[in-house]
């Protein structure tokens, strides 16, 4: 295989999406990644309404085409684009055509998403927008990052729009630009902008980490280091205790409030996955290897059907905790590998001896054949990273223990949401 090839590799213990490298020498530079910038509109009184305008009229198409495929049983784009592209250009003429496309396309993968759940016997019922946001493309937006705006095309032609770009966002400008999505919220404009940049350039190293996620304590690292903030556990007990009160209460204020406190919630849990996938990844050096289980269908493995316990596994946002760890590690040039978690929690990271009784309570735990006791979630992310190393058949090529915390390693915890 060349060097730099993508190779998917899967086995029994292990399944790690990697880059096949001679030697484990370096990355290549170019590898290519997507981000997200951020910016803040400032449209003047008469460019405001054109911008809602068009995100009406955008969101109108989008629906327009979701009721056709549903009517029709029908999610293939050519299909859908045949049959609502004229109605859509006489319904909504002051509409840019490539914006009736993207509508089109947009409501393309919402269908296609509706009709998997639909055959997966999950509920799923006729996709409908109350606010769409537009989706421009190179030939309807254009930006100057130098000048600071953008000329988007609205229902009343094209506009130039001057616009602020956040601090944390400035080193990702001057990227290729990809797409760019249209958004209000509260009456403020913003640009959702996809740019394209060159992966960064790292030697690869043996380093491997293994972390134990989980809901009593967020992340723990086969390095001794116990992540996350019990903190976050406390403002869920309000939540939840709040939204049994509102839910109690049953009256429309009460509903409007409840939707609040939902929006937040999900704000809430967003920015503690933020904080703690920063903190995942600041663990390891650049070019090494953060090992994670595969925790894939976790829910529906599980005998739990109510209680406490329940709850809080079905309010776990691990899959997106799991998302913002892969794409910050990106970034810092680190591989991220998936691991079976078959028997993590119940085998001593000592002597490898397996049973259920090992685990004496949530955070202990105590070998029944070598005596050996450790913390639990800190036993268990050291059995990852073992699992990971067998898999792969590394240990006796680098020497790497993984019952010890690598030597001179510093963690600086991200305090912030990107």
């Amino acid at each position: 295989m060349r060097q730099g090839t993508v190779a998917f590799r899967r086995t029994e213990e292990c399944r790690i999406l990697l880059l096949v490298l001679d030697n484990h020498s370096y990355m290549e530079s170019y590898i290519t990644m997507t981000r997200t910038v951020q910016v803040t509109l400032n449209p003047t009184s008469e460019q405001a309404p054109a911008l809602a305008e068009t995100s009406r009229c955008f969101t109108e198409a989008f629906n327009h085409v979701c009721a056709c495929g549903w009517t029709n049983d029908e999610k293939n784009g050519v299909t859908l684009h045949h049959l609502t592209y004229f109605p859509l250009r006489e319904q909504l003429p002051r509409l840019n055509s490539d914006l009736v496309c993207s509508a089109r396309v947009k409501a393309t993968e919402t269908l296609k998403s509706v009709f998997a759940r639909a055959k997966a016997k999950c509920k799923a019922g006729q996709p409908h927008s109350s606010a769409c946001p537009p989706r421009y493309n190179v030939k309807t937006f254009k930006v100057s990052w130098e000048d600071s705006f953008v000329r988007l095309s609205t229902t009343s032609g094209r506009m130039t729009i001057p616009f602020v770009v956040p601090q944390y966002a400035t080193k990702y400008i001057g990227g290729r630009v990809l797409s760019a999505d249209l958004i209000e919220r509260n009456g403020h404009w913003r640009l959702h902008i996809a740019v394209e940049l060159p992966t960064p350039t790292f030697a690869h190293t043996p380093e491997v980490v293994g972390v134990d996620l989980g809901i009593a304590r967020p992340a723990v690292t086969s390095t001794n280091r116990f992540l996350g903030s019990r903190h976050w556990k406390r403002v869920e007990a309000r939540t939840l205790n709040l939204r049994r009160t509102l839910q109690a209460k049953a009256t429309k204020s009460a509903r409007r409030h409840l939707t609040r406190v939902r929006h937040h919630q999900a704000n809430f849990r967003r920015d503690c996955d933020h904080v703690l996938s920063k903190q995942i990844v600041a663990a390891v050096e650049p070019g090494g290897t953060v090992v994670l289980e595969d925790l894939s269908h976790i829910r529906s493995r599980i005998r739990l059907h109510h209680g406490a316990q329940s709850r809080r596994l079905h309010g776990w946002s691990f899959a997106q905790l799991q998302s913002f760890v892969a794409y910050k590690a990106e970034e810092k040039g680190l591989t991220v590998a998936l691991v079976n978690p078959t028997h993590t929690s119940q085998a001593c990271s000592s002597c490898r001896h397996t049973a259920r009784n090992n685990r004496r309570s949530q955070s202990a735990f105590e070998c029944r054949k070598c005596g050996f006791s450790l913390n639990a979630d800190l036993n268990a992310a050291r059995n990852i990273a073992a699992k990971y190393l067998t898999s792969t058949g590394i240990p006796s090529a680098s020497g790497l223990s993984v019952n010890q915390p690598i030597a001179g390693k510093t963690l600086s915890p991200a305090s912030r949401r990107l």
